[in-house]
């Protein structure tokens, strides 16, 4: 089972836990959650004008084995208008676009999409059963 939870912040809200979304999926393979603006595809949707977050932004997909992946999926712009990290055990590290990154079993940890034009940000809180 993969959890996650989903905060938009923007300047004054950083660290606020109200609005909070949650999405989880049984660790099957073939299982996906994505988060973007498109309400048709994605579990997890930050407000309609947050443009620096695709419309299928992140996508989190469990493979054969139960083991689940974080990819930042390419979009339309050559160029991103944000920048994404992942944080497990305390460590952050920038997701490059349209890479995939192994999340840990049994583990928690973050993944932030960061809008390079200001202080907003959206932060999916991810942990995957062991």
């Amino acid at each position: 089972m993969l959890e996650l939870t989903m905060a938009s912040m923007a300047g004054a809200d950083e660290g606020a836990t109200a609005g909070m979304l949650m999405a989880d999926a049984p660790s099957a393979p073939g299982a996906v959650l994505r988060v973007g603006r498109d309400r048709g595809v994605c579990r997890l949707v930050p407000p309609d004008d947050w443009l620096f977050v695709s419309r299928t932004h992140l996508e989190f997909r469990c493979g054969t084995d139960g083991a689940w992946t974080v990819t930042w999926l390419r979009g339309s712009h050559p160029e991103p208008a944000s920048e994404v990290r992942l944080t497990v055990s305390g460590v952050a590290l920038p997701l490059e676009y349209g890479a995939t990154a192994p999340l840990p079993r049994g583990g928690s940890g973050d993944v932030v999409i960061q809008d390079r034009a200001g202080p907003r940000s959206v932060n999916v809180g991810f942990y995957h059963e062991g």
